[in-house]
């Protein structure tokens, strides 16, 4: 029976109610869902990496064939532009799609044999066989900032399908018609690819309660969250609290820390200040990549800089944020900022009477004030960001020493300025998941090589990542076989290598037999 508990989606433009309405889950309706999955993982785990490959192409060819629809939809519950979502869902089919060839080339089972040494003095040596499996039914959240690359279809549910896992996917509420249409072009390419009932289903809900039924059920063994720090805190909790804890891969927030050194600023200040006003402001701020502090040397050299920003911020058009909430929040914290003693405002965008409209801010302070006041470490979601003046280079290394985790920092800097500063990225490399030169944080390559994580706070598991093929091992586990007969192996693990992938054999890495 479907809940009479129902709610429906908002357009942030202007707050008006749109059309369809959805149903919260109810515990029976979850529970219906997980026993799918579970039943599900049997037979899904089982199947080849073509099939699967199949699949998730299959379910891009169905996002494409959602066409218009799709994407004015998912205008009027983001207010993202056309050509931002255009852009979002070729990304969204083209991980798919990236995830579809790592699984035919097939290596990524981290296949390992040490052959048996029977005579082996003094104790012989067994036949040992490593390999990756699928960890079970994982719960993915959708984020509110990515409707299509990080949501029902992005890249959690895409590397856990690839792994052989079951997804149940929490549609955001504030896109769900968008997520509902996804899923059913999910729901599509498993009938077209004959893949089993249950591999995968969408919930809707705007109640943190189903959020945390999910994370509690036992049938599920792993969650992908993308969003704030108190919601992955808190679903990383409640897993944790399960007799039977699980893993769950939250990326939370960061404030993507971005360092200018002296010549490079004096050199090329125009260039950096026209980029760093975009990469702040860019999709109205609301990047988890964006810069939300900036470090650079006191100097009379930086009067072009902050003029040169004031010209590029001065033009900012305001913007409308995804959510009520989130503009209220990113209010609440440019106000609380800008109170904060010794902090300048020096540069605004444009105003707007539009309700859900952020403004541009940039603020300014030293070194020895935001020591001070802890809270200015702390991200503020939107198109906002906080220069800090220091007065040496051994005050730069400390805020960088001082840093939590992050998804990234960056490095602006000539060879000289690299050079002179080598220690800086020893530090950098312990505090964030990727690091840049001379390039801004805001864009992610989705790539085989892409890290996209963070020591905690930014992920509750810094040693993974969301984007990229690497993304897959979150959702697998190591399992030895040892003496197994041949005919029991898996394909990967057995003599022949029938598979033909790269194996670790006997610590030789190679495709032949063994």
């Amino acid at each position: 029976m479907i809940s009479k508990d129902t709610f429906q989606a908002i357009n942030p433009v202007d707050n008006t109610i749109l059309a369809d309405t959805f149903a919260n889950a109810t515990p029976k309706e979850i529970d219906e869902v997980v026993e799918k999955a579970t039943n599900a993982f049997t037979a899904y785990r089982k199947k080849t990496n073509a099939e699967k490959a199949h699949f998730l192409e299959q379910i891009g060819i169905e996002i494409a064939n959602l066409g218009d629809a799709l994407i004015n939809r998912c205008h009027l519950e983001t207010a993202l532009p056309i050509a931002r979502l255009l852009g979002e869902r070729g990304r969204t089919i083209n991980q798919l799609n990236l995830f579809a060839s790592y699984l035919r080339e097939g290596s990524w089972v981290d296949a390992r044999i040490d052959t048996a040494i029977p005579d082996r003095a003094p104790l012989p040596r067994p036949d040992i066989r490593h390999i990756l499996i699928p960890l079970g039914p994982v719960a993915v959240f959708g984020a509110s900032n990515f409707p299509l690359a990080f949501s029902t279809a992005g890249g959690d549910t895409a590397s856990a399908l690839a792994a052989g896992c079951p997804v149940i996917a929490k549609a955001h509420e504030a896109h769900p018609g968008t997520s509902q249409m996804v899923a059913n072009a999910i729901y599509k390419a498993i009938k077209t690819c004959n893949m089993p009932e249950g591999t995968f289903a969408l919930i809707q809900g705007n109640s943190k309660k189903i959020g945390a039924a999910l994370v509690q059920h036992s049938g599920i063994k792993a969650v992908g969250f993308t969003g704030s720090f108190a919601g992955g805190k808190a679903l990383f909790d409640y897993a944790n609290a399960r007799p039977e804890p699980i893993p769950v891969f939250a990326e939370m927030g960061s404030t993507n820390p971005v360092f200018i050194l002296p010549e490079m600023l004096k050199n090329d200040a125009a260039i950096i200040a026209a980029g760093l006003a975009q990469s702040i402001t860019m999709g109205v701020g609301q990047f988890c990549t964006n810069p939300g502090l900036v470090f650079l040397h006191e100097n009379i050299d930086n009067i072009p800089f902050y003029e040169e920003l004031q010209a590029k911020f001065s033009m900012i058009a305001a913007g409308t944020m995804l959510t009520p909430s989130i503009k209220k929040m990113y209010d609440k914290g440019a106000l609380e900022t800008q109170e904060t003693n010794q902090i300048e405002v020096l540069a605004k965008g444009e105003t707007s009477t539009l309700i859900n409209n952020a403004t541009a801010q940039l603020f300014k302070t030293t070194s020895q004030h935001f020591n001070a006041n802890p809270s200015l470490a702390e991200e503020n979601f939107g198109p906002s960001s906080i220069i800090v003046e220091a007065n040496s280079k051994e005050a730069i290394l400390k805020h960088a020493s001082d840093l939590q985790g992050h998804l990234t920092a960056t490095v602006f800097g000539t060879p000289n300025d690299l050079l002179a500063y080598k220690e800086l990225f020893d530090i950098l490399e312990l505090k964030v998941g990727r690091i840049l030169i001379n390039n801004f944080p805001t864009g992610v390559e989705v790539c085989h090589a892409m890290v996209h994580g963070g020591p905690f706070p930014a992920t509750t598991a810094p040693n993974s990542t969301s984007v990229g093929t690497g993304a897959i091992q979150r959702f697998v586990r190591p399992v030895c076989y040892q003496n197994y007969p041949e005919a029991l192996l898996p394909d990967a693990l057995k003599n022949a290598n029938p598979l033909h992938i790269f194996r670790l054999v006997n610590g030789e890495i190679t495709t032949a037999k063994c």
